[in-house]
């Protein structure tokens, strides 16, 4: 594994004293945060604004555009901790979206129309 013997004495020390669970990463506590309260609530304010209201060109958020939209507002923030903001502040994700967002037109399928001449059409069933 190409590993100096300090590295490797290291998780043997460990494995020795905590068995396998001494082979998981600990959780590193880092630094407390740095983000205010008002840059907090910010991040929350804009993950639960429709981007089309902010004149933006897109139906639904993802951390990508969260990170752009707070960069471009003076906050500048990691994926992940806006991530750990919007877990611990209660908002959450909506699932039942499609993948590329919410229908802006709710009659798309209607004016639409069938989605390819080649599709037979359903004999009604038999009664």
């Amino acid at each position: 594994m190409e590993l100096c013997g300090a590295t490797v004495r290291h998780w043997l020390k460990r494995f020795n004293a905590r068995g396998p669970q001494g082979l998981e990463e600990d959780v590193r506590t880092g630094p407390p945060p740095t983000y205010s309260a008002e840059q907090r609530s910010t991040v929350i304010d804009a993950a639960l604004t429709r981007p089309a209201d902010l004149g933006l060109p897109f139906a639904s958020w993802t951390l990508d555009r969260l990170v752009a939209h707070l960069t471009e507002r003076g906050i500048a923030m990691r994926r992940s901790r806006i991530s750990e903001i919007l877990l611990r502040e209660g908002p959450r994700w909506r699932h039942e979206e499609t993948w590329f967002g919410e229908r802006v037109d709710p009659e798309f399928a209607r004016k639409r129309g069938r989605s390819s001449s080649s599709t037979p059409q359903h004999r009604p069933a038999a009664p």
